[in-house]
């Protein structure tokens, strides 16, 4: 079954595995099965067991706070215990102390950032549309 208008569009890993996708990181479904959830990454389809991620009707507005993990492979050192990850362009950056917002420096948006999120797990529908302009 494709994803329509209303159903879940996007999804992002919420489980301590390795998937081949970025921690934190937001990707488009392709298509929804009762098990599977099959997302685009890199513009190539990639199957993802639905148990596995945390799914939402409309696009992500907010950075995504990351945790380090214990298998991490060479994440730089200086991104410390946790690092953000950007909404729209999914490249990943420190967080220096605790902002409000942030700008990516990769596609010079700024977005708040979901400390909130910090600790939730389970599949959860909900809005990520805040979008901030710096002043």
């Amino acid at each position: 079954m494709r994803a329509t208008p209303g159903e879940f569009q996007w999804a992002r890993l919420h489980a301590d595995v390795n998937r081949g996708l970025r921690r934190g990181a937001w990707y488009r479904v392709i298509r929804l099965t009762e098990d599977d959830v099959v997302l685009d990454v890199n513009r190539a389809p990639l199957r993802v067991p639905r148990p596995l991620l945390e799914l939402a009707t409309s696009p992500p507005r907010r950075w995504s706070v990351v945790s380090r993990l214990r298998d991490a492979v060479r994440p730089p050192p200086e991104w410390g215990d946790q690092y953000a990850a950007c909404p729209v362009c999914r490249n990943r950056a420190r967080i220096k102390g605790r902002p409000l917002t942030m700008r990516c420096h990769r596609c010079d948006g700024v977005f708040r950032i979901a400390w909130e999120e910090l600790g939730v797990k389970g599949i959860v529908a909900r809005r990520h549309d805040d979008t901030f302009q710096e002043t």
